[in-house]
């Protein structure tokens, strides 16, 4: 199995290692520590697709004994550059395998699946990170929303991709990050609700809840759709029957 990964590029990770927590960013993060304490017991956590470890490091100031797993060669050099104490894993094409004696409280996976081609391929993944959970593991897939592609936001802009709105499941859609100093378009893959469904179905979970973060008129930023619009879902998942 393998797949395009657009962070895979030494100037795009450069770019992305900078990035924290600003703007629209900020309403995918701001949730979690609530959600994470309403469902997750244990503190030991993987992290799937970890970038430059920015969701890594999230964790590990939640209290969690976290490992980063990425299949960016380029992200993961980041990661152990910014944190190098921090516990950072290449898994070539998103192969599992060789954390399959770990068993993890929660997996978090931030913004990957977002770049993840194929029902198929999420499914085997998906499948792969079932097997990494513990008796009462949770997984958290933080997504984009489809809405996201066809509005403006304080952290990304669309007005230059019309075609997103003729996009539908499975196809590619551009974004542009505002926050980084690669100002290159992000090619990602529209995926909807019911897809995630589907796929999740596929893969033996279940979601036991699901969160849109909406922006509050108070919060300090310059939002533009965040507060009518959700830019982000996150997904709350746990083991069902395996098909």
């Amino acid at each position: 199995m393998t797949f395009d990964n657009v962070y895979d590029d030494d100037q795009r990770a450069r770019s992305y290692a900078k990035l924290e927590f600003p703007g629209t960013y900020y309403l995918a993060y701001r949730d979690l520590p609530d959600i994470i304490s309403e469902h997750v017991r244990g503190k030991k956590a993987l992290d799937f697709g970890c970038g430059a470890g920015r969701s890594t490091r999230f964790l590990r100031k939640l209290g969690f004994s976290a490992v980063g797993v990425d299949i960016s060669e380029s992200m993961i050099k980041q990661a152990r550059q910014i944190d190098p104490t921090g516990d950072y894993r290449l898994v070539p094409d998103g192969d599992l395998s060789r954390l399959e004696g770990d068993r993890f409280d929660l997996v978090l996976s931030a913004f990957t699946f977002d770049n993840i081609p194929t029902a198929g391929k999420k499914v085997t993944i998906l499948r792969g990170i079932r097997r990494l959970l513990g008796p009462d593991g949770i997984i958290i897939n933080l997504v984009s929303s489809p809405e996201i592609y066809l509005h403006e936001w304080a952290s990304f802009t669309t007005k230059d991709f019309p075609e997103n709105r003729q996009a539908v499941s499975g196809d590619r859609v551009r974004i542009v990050m505002k926050d980084v100093e690669d100002q290159r378009p992000v090619a990602d893959i529209l995926w909807t609700d019911d897809a995630y469904r589907e796929t999740y179905q596929g893969a033996g979970l279940e979601i036991a809840k699901t969160h849109q973060p909406l922006a509050g008129k108070n919060e300090p930023y310059r939002w533009l759709s965040e507060t009518e619009i959700a830019p982000w879902v996150i997904y709350i998942l746990m083991r069902g029957e395996e098909t």
